[in-house]
């Protein structure tokens, strides 16, 4: 009987290795549920604009003021809300935020007053869901990834669509049949519930647990914590506001929630409603756009890993004009074959530009894009709260909606022309100053 010496057993049967998951995709998932939950705080407020009319006779536009205001914080918290993760940590700063969304969404449930509305949701969900923003993707995906980062920010974006998918049916349902204060409580007690899964399995940097970003072998050591986060931000955003493409993404973007979340998300269910639709049925279309949006944003990021990002835009942003210049004449009180196109056609185009204008924050701005990133977040949410309050003055003043869709859309043809002329090359812009 031959026998194999051990060195030559070892040559004949080497060891196999076994391939794992890398741990950033567990980072991004739980990133994803967390996003997913935030947008269903978002979601909210189109389905209350109705209710609170009819019980408290508060008009829409007391009541689109205080969606402006939490659109409004949810995009000036963002950029701060990332240099706070770099001083305190991803973890300590999501889970904080939605203690602060489950505070300001059970308080409602007791409000009498305007006021009240503008503090609990406008100043408390709204600081809180700001600090969930999409500076937060940026953030993780910078961290954790080094390579594939167009396709996880377009797959962190569609986590809004998500959000939006699964909450929207039940909360409008809700809304319908036992009235809007069930469905704020809902909302809160989703919030409090994502609070363990944020402090138990997200981590803050590949460091924290031995690993390397995925796409390097190269480890990367955890920087030490940046103090002074509020002097930091503004700082980036001093030195960011003297080149020319932080203006051109800045506005692009505020045109993007102008006609997103402050337009079709804040109004397309009582505009619907206005023309005989149920508003459960209203709600349900809303979420259908949700579905293609998934797609559409993780297609995006596809997109945004092969091919020149400006031209993407300008082709997002001509796509979407076009869609809202027909609106005015596909509503109405039953789903028809057009509406059906519209809702698709839409949903492919609703956060699209997410990952394109990312990726061009990353490509000019460096180390500090995700902070510039946030404040071109903040931009969006200007846009998204002006047209959030205007929309709803205009249905009060005209009847109807018609002028606010024919103005959203002939914004996004400015924007594909702004998107255009973003310079290929970094700009010479100077170090933020943080002594």
């Amino acid at each position: 009987m031959t026998q194999t010496s051990p060195a030559a057993a070892s040559v004949q049967a080497p060891p196999t290795r076994r391939r794992r998951v890398h741990r950033a995709w567990f980072v991004a998932a739980v990133t994803f549920v967390t996003i997913t939950g935030a947008a269903a705080f978002r979601s909210l407020p189109g389905l209350l604009v109705d209710p609170l009319h009819q019980e408290f006779g508060w008009s829409r536009g007391t009541v689109g003021a205080a969606v402006s205001v939490n659109l409004a914080l949810y995009g000036l918290t963002s950029p701060f809300a990332a240099a706070l993760m770099d001083r305190f940590g991803i973890r300590r700063v999501v889970a904080a935020a939605l203690t602060v969304i489950a505070l300001g969404s059970g308080l409602t449930v007791g409000m009498t007053a305007p006021w009240q509305l503008l503090l609990c949701w406008g100043l408390l969900v709204g600081l809180g869901t700001g600090s969930m923003a999409l500076a937060f993707a940026a953030t993780v995906t910078n961290r954790w990834f080094t390579t594939r980062r167009g396709l996880v920010s377009g797959i962190l974006t569609a986590a809004s669509a998500s959000g939006q998918l699964v909450f929207l049916p039940l909360l409008s349902w809700l809304v319908a049949h036992h009235g809007w204060r069930p469905a704020a409580v809902t909302v809160a007690l989703t919030a409090l519930a994502v609070v363990p899964l944020v402090w138990l399995l997200l981590r803050d940097h590949p460091a924290d647990v031995g690993e390397t970003p995925y796409g390097t072998q190269e480890f990367v050591p955890k920087p030490l914590p940046v103090t002074g986060a509020a002097r930091r931000t503004l700082a980036v955003l001093s030195a960011s506001v003297r080149t020319g493409t932080f203006w051109l993404l800045a506005g692009t973007f505020a045109i993007c929630g102008a006609s997103t979340n402050g337009l079709v998300q804040t109004h397309f269910v009582p505009a619907e409603h206005d023309h005989g639709m149920p508003v459960t049925t209203a709600a349900s279309l809303l979420a259908v756009i949700g579905v293609f949006d998934v797609v559409g944003t993780i297609a995006s990021g596809w997109f945004t890993d092969r091919f020149e990002p400006r031209r993407l835009l300008a082709v997002y942003y001509a796509l979407r004009g076009l869609s809202l210049l027909f609106l005015p004449m596909l509503l109405g009180p039953a789903v028809h074959p057009p509406m059906i196109f519209f809702i698709v056609f839409y949903g492919l185009d609703w956060v699209a530009t997410v990952p394109p204008t990312l990726a061009l924050c990353r490509e000019q701005f460096g180390e500090d894009s995700a902070i510039v990133f946030g404040w071109v977040l903040a931009s969006h949410q200007i846009g998204a709260a002006l047209v959030a309050y205007l929309g709803g003055v205009t249905r009060d003043v005209f009847g109807s909606y018609d002028l606010v869709w024919y103005a959203a859309g002939t914004l996004c043809a400015a924007a594909a022309l702004m998107s255009l002329v973003i310079r290929r090359t970094p700009e010479t812009a100077p170090a933020p100053a943080l002594s």
